[in-house]
């Protein structure tokens, strides 16, 4: 197994031609996708791993100044992929990861034959004439409740992101992979996603994006996958779910898992 293989937990699973690339979002690690993984197995060659200052991996390898921005974890994308000589893959990014893989296809774009991204945005603030969903003022007040009292705020944040039973199995998931991150990278982790402004770039983006979007989400209001659909530069479509939260494929699988297989099997018709 290479470095950057096992400082990122890789995992390749299944052993068909067509690979697929799952990468999780902010607070979660792989297991995120355990209800998709067994649909897609028996098909495609699948492969997992966790984004650094996850609580699966190792805090020493967090560099604070490497993954102040996103460009960081799009580094690290692009080197899992030559290490594991991977020549072209879907790629099924959940929320942070949707952008962190639309940066990495800028500068490789062979290697990505579609990005399925799930619960992305390009900038979680409001603009002038931009909806993220965020004021300054709320990001502030979420950044000193995660400083104040780590534990505390996980249990407060997980049910809201997650949305629907606050008792629910993905509540509790979602609690449990926060709360393994170290505090003090998960602050900074939170404070380079939530500030980003990654608007800019879309048009740099040539690879077809399939966004999928839940129609309840606190992180993402639906507006937002209509704006990606309009400024990614290739070609793209939208679909809203009538999922809850922000981590659809844990908390609504049900409604979720098949329309992200109809999605990783079926391309944009041109």
């Amino acid at each position: 197994m290479g470095i950057v293989e096992e400082a990122h937990n890789a995992k390749i699973l299944g052993s068909g031609e067509q690979v697929i690339v799952l990468a999780h979002g902010f607070g979660t690690d792989q297991s995120v996708w355990k209800h998709l993984i067994p649909h897609v197995v028996d098909e495609y060659k699948v492969i997992l791993y966790d984004n650094m200052g996850a609580g699966t991996t190792n805090p020493d390898y967090f560099d604070f100044n490497r993954y102040s921005t996103l460009e960081g974890y799009a580094y690290d994308l692009l080197a899992i992929l030559e290490e594991l000589k991977v020549k072209s893959c879907i790629l099924v990014a959940h929320s942070v990861s949707g952008v962190i893989g639309a940066i990495a296809s800028i500068s490789r774009p062979e290697l990505f034959s579609k990005i399925v991204m799930l619960s992305a945005s390009p900038r979680y603030l409001n603009d002038a004439d931009y909806f993220g969903g965020f004021e300054q003022e709320d990001l502030d007040q979420l950044f000193e409740a995660m400083q104040n009292n780590y534990k505390a705020w996980c249990s407060g944040f997980a049910p809201l992101a997650v949305g629907g039973d606050m008792d629910s199995v993905a509540v509790q998931e979602f609690s449990r992979t926060l709360f393994n991150m170290r505090p003090d990278i998960a602050l900074s982790v939170a404070q380079t996603i939530f500030q980003s402004d990654m608007r800019s770039i879309l048009h740099m983006v040539t690879v077809p994006c399939h966004i999928l979007q839940s129609m309840k989400d606190l992180a993402v209001p639906v507006v937002v996958a209509e704006y990606l659909h309009q400024n990614l530069g290739g070609d793209s479509i939208v679909e809203v779910m009538s999922s809850d939260g922000h981590l659809p494929q844990l908390s609504s699988p049900d409604i979720v898992i098949p329309v992200l297989l109809k999605h990783i099997r079926y391309d944009i018709a041109a």
